[in-house]
């Protein structure tokens, strides 16, 4: 791979792309997500059903930013997961929230990494009633998010939250699990 495919140039790919991209006032998508997540908790009173809920709209968004990320983006096809994560975590978080992420703790296989997001700006000005700390995933919409682009690039992936600092963590950490290498289907020629 050498230095060119290091995590410089995704670093690069990722200011370009935001710099290209249509900008959102922060603090206006971060109350707005609030509403969206208070409306949530009063519609569903089940704080599991919520995360899916959040994980869910997500997925739905994952699916149809791909598209925009591949023209607007500069980056070609992946060679591997790894190199996907680091896409993710580089490029993508930064096109679409204007944030990066740090990619850890690689399982040995090259299957299963964890994103480190040192800033999360769905998360500004909110605090957790201590009857969510830990069981809210106030954020999950981004797990969704990339699990329906990337299953988008038929990459199935689970993804979680695993530390959120909106309950007391030092950092936001996301896992990000591959699950399967999906086949493009082209329907059956005899139908």
């Amino acid at each position: 791979h050498g230095a060119f495919w290091g995590p410089d140039k995704y670093s690069k790919m990722g200011e370009g792309a935001f710099a290209r991209m249509e900008k959102v006032n922060s603090d206006v998508l971060a109350l707005t997500y609030g509403s969206l997540v208070t409306q949530l908790l009063r519609d569903y009173e089940d704080i599991d059903a919520v995360n899916a809920q959040l994980e869910k709209m997500g997925y739905n968004i994952g699916l149809r930013i791909v598209d925009e990320f591949l023209a607007k983006s500069g980056v070609g096809a992946c060679q591997d997961f790894r190199e996907t994560c680091e896409v993710v975590g580089k490029v993508g978080l930064r096109m679409f929230l204007g944030v990066t992420a740090d990619i850890v703790q690689w399982n040995r296989e090259l299957t299963a990494c964890s994103l480190v997001l040192l800033d999360n700006p769905l998360a500004e000005y909110v605090e957790l009633p201590a009857s969510f700390t830990g069981k809210l995933w106030y954020s999950n919409l981004i797990c969704g998010v990339i699990r329906g682009a990337l299953e988008q690039l038929l990459l199935r992936v689970e993804c979680r939250f695993q530390k959120d600092t909106l309950s007391g963590d030092e950092h936001n950490l996301l896992r990000i699990e591959l699950k399967e290498v999906m086949q493009e289907d082209y329907g059956d020629a005899d139908d």
